[in-house]
């Protein structure tokens, strides 16, 4: 009999399940109070606008048949030059041809990689950083280094060699937190003295509830080198955020010659993303994008206000939380010594509250880097407010019960 084990590739070692993934099959378990994953919540999607559009493709026999073959491997034609005119007006001047169709940002993450790594390079993290990442980037067996919080720190002579950074400028997965205007212009100057790529994702951009926007970082980039041909970042995008996620619409955005190799490793891996569901999407945004985005901001805006006054009624002296000004995500540190990863053990079976410990969002050798076991990820985006005040309370007594078995 055929030892499967004995046949893996050595990269599948780096290759571990998801805990959010895992936690994700308990969303069927209608007791359980969900804190922890950061779906899209399904009750904002634009659904008469997705069948509004589905009807007008069916309707029209030429957009029919285009919907059903296979689309262009760099994306639908139309698809691509809105994004492009979008990115443009957001400050980003670029073309089609900066502009390439992947299977949501996930697959965008995935290709980059497989362009960039080779096994035993070096990838620059943020720590914590989104798993989906993380779990993209291990697959080519890299040696993670940590862009440090302070950017006082961002030295090119200490990380010279690394291939790439990765960063969520806005509202980070899974921190919430988002780097202001001048850490993106000092992460510039970090990427032109080492010579290193800058992956940005933009992935929460669309999701700001509070303050002022900035620039992305491939906008800023562009204004530096006075054109995008010339800039050291690769930009992800998705709509799964502000449409639908099933659509698994992204989008990557660079330097064209770049987007051109990564069109070849797209050719090996599925060919082409669905015609018909780039059509879909480009039918919906057209004319609703600026409506799907208002109505997100304003359920989750109220989520998150919710969300932060249930943290401070419930949680005793010594735990600590991020304050977003966007995204779906709030960042909770536990007193020094309280176990993480113990607590959402504890807050599941004793509380029936799923929440995601710290320690997933930290890559492979950064054991004994600060937050890593006392840190815990909430989520706001699935879950309304009575619900969820009433899962902050639950971990607020269990947190009160630790520190006190502390003591």
């Amino acid at each position: 009999m055929t030892d499967w084990t004995t046949l893996y590739a050595t990269r599948m070692q780096q290759v571990v399940a998801s805990d959010i993934r895992e936690r994700m099959k308990l969303l069927d378990a209608k007791q359980i109070i969900h804190l922890g994953g950061g779906l899209p919540d399904p009750a904002i999607f634009p659904y008469d606008a997705l069948a509004a559009a589905s009807q007008a493709i069916w309707a029209d026999p030429v957009r029919a048949r285009t919907a059903l073959q296979y689309a262009p491997s760099e994306g639908h034609g139309p698809l691509r030059t809105w994004i492009a005119a979008h990115m443009t007006a957001q400050g980003t001047p670029c073309t089609v041809d900066n502009v390439m169709i992947t299977n949501g940002s996930q697959q965008a993450l995935d290709f980059i990689a497989r362009l960039l790594l080779s096994p035993g390079d070096t990838a620059m993290v943020e720590i914590p950083s989104f798993i989906g990442a993380l779990r993209a980037f291990d697959a080519y067996e890299p040696r993670y280094v940590s862009l440090p919080v302070d950017a006082a720190e961002w030295d090119a002579a200490r990380f010279a060699g690394a291939k790439f950074c990765y960063v969520g400028p806005d509202f980070r997965n899974p921190t919430g937190t988002t780097m202001t205007r001048a850490e993106r212009e000092k992460l510039l100057d970090l990427a032109e003295g080492t010579g290193m790529a800058v992956v940005e994702d933009g992935c929460y951009e669309a999701l700001r509830y509070d303050g002022q926007a900035v620039p992305s970082l491939l906008a800023l980039a562009t204004e530096r080198y006075g054109d995008i041909e010339r800039v050291p970042v690769l930009h992800t995008g998705t709509f799964s955020k502000t449409i639908a996620p099933s659509l698994r619409i992204g989008w990557i955005a660079g330097p064209t010659a770049v987007i051109r190799k990564l069109v070849l490793i797209k050719q090996a891996a599925d060919l082409a993303t669905s015609a018909l569901n780039q059509m879909l999407l480009l039918d919906v945004v057209q004319t609703h994008l600026d409506n799907a985005v208002a109505a997100g901001c304003a359920a989750y805006r109220e989520r998150r206000d919710s969300m932060l006054a249930a943290l401070e009624e419930a949680m005793p002296a010594g735990v600590t939380w991020t304050r977003p000004e966007g995204g779906l995500y709030i960042w909770v540190e536990l007193p020094e010594h309280m176990d993480a990863t113990l607590f959402a053990q504890r807050a599941l079976a004793e509380h029936s509250v799923s929440i995601i410990g710290g320690a997933a969002f930290f890559p492979a050798g950064a054991e004994k880097l600060p937050g890593r076991t006392n840190s815990l990820r909430l989520s706001f985006s699935m879950i309304g407010t009575e619900p969820a005040r009433e899962g902050v309370r639950r971990l607020g007594l269990l947190a009160h019960e630790m520190v006190a078995e502390m003591a």
